[in-house]
């Protein structure tokens, strides 16, 4: 028996090299990095951060979400048939051509899938060209238990955003002033086993697997699920608005999960919790546009001080260990209170400049380096301003 769990693991894991969003994966990577960096040199003239950012500091969390969601699917038992994860990869890489990863919610794609799923045997019988059973035998059971972990592990990932995770951004306020915002935009591939139908594994237990076929023999795939998250904030301090956002998803997930166990009994249940996490999910990104719609933007121009909108990773600014969202009073004891009196007062430092900053709990604290000639501009200091595409024409 060990030896057909180790044949099927190995068979399983090659199989991840058949799958499309492996690929594609890289591909969507590619061009959202591209695309802000486009947009940073636009707005900022400059490069901030490299093209695969977006992925950065993900990929520890999805071994480990993986790891969990293989124990729950594997160790209960739940069998999914190969058409079904065909046509979730097909709705991952249809709703992720757009390039808002906020799409690529398990509500989204595993939702969506399992309506498809719902209706697609009465959808069938209806046209000639696809044969009826494709999808044959579907279990509905196993994609809302998927969704509602996932949808915990979205708010997760969510949650443990830090600032140096965050990707500034400028826009028009509605009074017509250029003004700072963040984007919070992750997207992680999180590969997890799942049980297939056919295949040298044999039950071990009377109760496993839980959910089947009826099938006497099994195999395993290692899916490569594609999890994004993208939310963009203007009217908080951005990690103050990624708890904000997280703390209802997880519990919509767990309520979603819970949902999921109780449809293995009752399986109007499972429909419930899809439908449950949709309408969930849609009131809490209402409520988030609705509240920043509503809110004094945080990063705009103030009388007293400039707030950093953004640090360049790398530049002395990094360093020197200054933090998004903290005020720069005075450049060597001269108040500041523009982007041009900020630089002149930087340049007139001469080698080397002090900085009083006002930090994240209002409290008063002081930096001081050293500047090279002409490197007042290369501290690494972003803040709301006029778009630098627009200074240009």
């Amino acid at each position: 028996m060990v030896e057909a769990w180790l044949v099927e693991l190995a068979k399983g894991v090659a199989k991840l090299l058949l799958n499309p969003l492996l690929y594609w994966f890289v591909i969507v990577l590619l061009l959202a990095g591209y695309r802000r960096v486009k947009r940073e040199r636009q707005n900022f003239g400059t490069k901030i951060f490299d093209v695969f950012s977006e992925w950065r500091s993900t990929w520890l969390f999805s071994l480990v979400t993986g790891f969990v969601i293989s124990v729950i699917m594997i160790g209960t038992g739940f069998v999914v048939s190969y058409p079904s994860l065909l046509l979730l990869s097909f709705i991952a890489i249809l709703f992720s051509i757009s390039g808002r990863f906020m799409f690529l919610s398990p509500v989204y794609t595993i939702g969506i899938s399992f309506v498809l799923l719902l209706f697609v045997p009465t959808l069938l019988e209806n046209q000639q060209w696809i044969r009826e059973d494709i999808f044959d035998p579907i279990n509905l059971a196993a994609f809302p238990l998927l969704l509602g972990v996932l949808l915990i592990a979205e708010g997760l990932l969510l949650k443990r955003t830090n600032m140096k995770d965050t990707f500034p951004g400028l826009s028009l306020s509605n009074r017509g002033v250029w003004v700072g915002e963040h984007h919070l935009k992750k997207l992680a591939m999180i590969p997890f086993f799942l049980l297939l139908p056919s295949g040298l594994i044999t039950p071990f237990a009377d109760f496993w697997p839980y959910v089947s076929f009826g099938e006497q023999s099994y195999s395993i795939i290692l899916f490569p699920f594609l999890l994004g998250v993208d939310y963009k904030v203007r009217g908080r301090y951005p990690k103050e608005a990624a708890n904000k956002i997280a703390v209802p998803i997880i519990l919509l997930g767990i309520g979603a999960a819970g949902l999921a166990v109780g449809g293995v009994f009752f399986s109007p249940l499972s429909l419930v919790a899809v439908v449950v996490t949709i309408f969930g999910k849609e009131y809490i990104n209402y409520r988030h546009r609705n509240s920043e719609r509503l809110r004094r933007c945080y990063f705009h121009p103030m009388n007293n001080g400039l707030k950093v909108l953004g640090v360049i990773p790398g530049t002395p600014a990094d360093r020197l260990d200054i933090k998004v969202g903290e005020n720069i009073m005075k450049v060597n004891g001269q108040k500041v209170n523009s982007i041009d009196s900020f630089y002149q007062s930087l340049q007139a430092s001469g080698a080397y400049f002090k900085l009083d900053i006002e930090d994240l709990n209002g409290e008063l604290r002081f930096v001081q380096g050293a500047l090279y000639q002409g490197d007042h501009h290369e501290l690494g200091l972003l803040f709301s301003d006029t778009p630098y595409r627009r200074k240009e024409a």
